[in-house]
């Protein structure tokens, strides 16, 4: 398989979909994809947390990127993955309905989201990249979890 050199000026990205939406979450965010097999509910959980999982030796509680996004529940099938990533120091599983892309986006292919989006995805979405035919939304990882970002000094 071929690599593709990465540029100063281009980052790198894992391609998931959600809802029929594809999304990217930074690649230095995300530790690992698996299937999923079991996910342990966790009372009085939050509507978005699924439960928890043991993945790789460590209990992680799952994100469920529908519900997390204001979409309907769907059931998991053979395409479903659980995308491990790790920001502020917090390990979660994300959800998705599938995932199976690893991909270079130059920083010219992204565009800030439009003022208009922010309160319909929250501060969820930091880019809108443009893939030749398709639009893909750049996950903010930290948004999405929960963990607020570092104060500025």
């Amino acid at each position: 398989m071929e690599t593709t050199p990465v540029s100063a000026d281009a980052r790198t990205f894992i391609l998931f979909n959600v809802a029929g939406t594809t999304y990217a979450a930074p690649s230095r965010q995300v530790r690992h994809i698996e299937m999923i097999d079991e996910i342990t509910p966790v009372p009085n959980a939050a509507a978005h947390i699924e439960g928890v999982v043991f993945s790789r030796g460590q209990v992680v509680p799952v994100v469920n990127l529908r519900v997390r996004f204001g979409f309907e529940r769907a059931e998991r099938d053979i395409r479903s993955r659980l995308l491990v990533v790790e920001a502020g120091g917090r390990t979660v599983g994300l959800l998705a309905d599938e995932a199976r892309e690893f991909v270079t986006i130059p920083e010219a292919a992204v565009h800030p989201p439009n003022a208009s989006l922010s309160g319909v995805s929250g501060n969820y979405i930091e880019g809108i990249a443009t893939l030749a035919d398709r639009i893909v939304l750049l996950l903010d990882v930290q948004d999405v979890i929960g963990v607020a970002p570092p104060a500025a000094a």
